[in-house]
């Protein structure tokens, strides 16, 4: 099947595999990853060329649209959705690279090739060499990488003690890789979106030509290198302050299928014998729930709305606005947490059992919210110390 022609076609598939994934979730908690199966149907789906540019044959849909279809299928599976919304999203970030990366990894016929990605700079170390770097580095996070063709890693330039060129010193950069270059260790033993495969990856002393890295500061909004042959406005969106919006789709998706499966639930209680749902105290929750998830899905997909306009018409946002926009995808992931937490409490005993679908959810909220992107406290202080007119806690290229 082809990508997507727009939004609704999207949701639609989306839609469409949501069941077959929910049917699957315990199987995809149990081996760590996502099977050859749901990896065929996403494939054929063609949901994970959301993001991808069109002249490659991708759909080049909105960030919001990646919002609502992780949202669709974590109502089914939260790691399905979490390894859909990254990969997807490395469409997105490669499209901005320069031409020649972009067709190494496009080109012969491979343009639906999957692309891993850990952004923890401080993780890696590049020394400058003749025709580009040698990186060396252990990076965590790297969801669905075991199914992946490339990767893309993030790495601090070397200072001077190097010996070679000192330039680029303490920049951090973008390097992609091939399979054949890096190395994966099964460490993702985890409780919560345990069938993400968000395994750990190790480079060493691998020589990286100058073609396949980039400089972070070349994709924090507006021209990116790529923007000549994809001159469409996702790719001059700032990646960092608008990382959050790609897997917040997932955490407002497990909280609505929370939602959805609560609704469904109509047991006796235990030692009253009276319906849960009788208890005006359980109808309070389910109202304080659906208004945390209304009020998080407008958040996020307004605020995508913004992106893009800024990207399309604005340029760059300013630094409160990049602030802005971390908090509130922080924020919404939290609405999120919340209902979930509601409703989870709400379910009595019986949601403590494994088998009971209301546990994972708990656990897989939680995971979800541990990302740097959506943790509160981290945006919530970046915010407020822009606001009130403090140096903001950011690198250089971020501010």
């Amino acid at each position: 099947m082809s990508s997507p022609k727009d939004s609704t076609a999207a949701l639609a598939r989306a839609a469409a595999l949501r069941q077959t994934f929910a049917g699957r979730a315990l199987e995809t908690e149990n081996a760590r990853r996502l099977s050859q199966a749901s990896l065929g149907e996403l494939h054929a789906s063609g949901l994970f060329r959301l993001l991808q540019p069109k002249r490659v044959g991708g759909a080049e849909l909105g960030i919001a649209t990646l919002v609502e279809v992780s949202a669709e299928l974590a109502r089914g599976c939260a790691a399905t959705a979490w390894v859909v919304a990254n990969l997807a999203s490395h469409h997105w970030l490669l499209g901005m690279w320069p031409q020649a990366a972009q067709d190494e990894v496009w080109g012969a016929g491979r343009e639906d090739a999957l692309i891993g990605a850990s952004l923890i700079f401080p993780a890696g170390r590049a020394v400058p060499t003749a025709g580009g770097y040698q990186l060396s580095g252990r990076w965590g996070f790297s969801s669905g990488i075991d199914d992946c063709d490339w990767i893309m890693l993030g790495a601090i330039v070397a200072g001077e003690e190097s010996g070679a060129l000192t330039d680029t010193a303490g920049e951090y950069r973008l390097f992609l890789l091939p399979k054949s270059d890096y190395q994966v260790k099964d460490t993702w033993q985890v409780v919560g979106l345990c069938g993400s495969g968000s395994n750990e990856v190790s480079v060493a002393k691998v020589h990286v030509p100058l073609r396949r890295t980039l400089p972070l500061a070349d994709v924090q909004g507006g021209v990116t290198p790529g923007t000549a042959i994809n001159p469409g406005p996702l790719y001059r969106i700032p990646i960092l302050p608008t990382f959050g919006y790609v897997v917040a789709g997932v955490a407002l998706g497990i909280a609505q299928g929370a939602l959805d499966l609560f609704s469904r639930d109509n047991r006796l209680t235990s030692y009253s014998g009276r319906m849960l749902t009788d208890y005006g105290s359980v109808q309070n929750r389910v109202a304080e729930a659906g208004a945390c998830i209304d009020a998080a899905r407008r958040i996020l997909i307004g605020n995508c709305a913004d992106i893009m306009v800024n990207a399309a018409e604005e340029g760059p946002p300013s630094l409160l606005e990049k602030a802005r926009l971390r908090r509130d995808v922080a924020f919404a992931a939290q609405l999120s947490r919340r209902a979930v937490d509601l409703l989870f409490d709400a379910g009595g005993g019986a949601a403590l059992f494994l088998t009971h679908p209301a546990q994972r959810a708990l656990r897989d909220i939680r995971a979800a919210c541990a990302h740097i992107a959506l943790n509160w406290d981290a945006a919530a202080s970046i915010y407020g110390r822009v606001a009130l007119g403090h140096s903001a806690d950011l690198p250089p290229y971020e501010r």
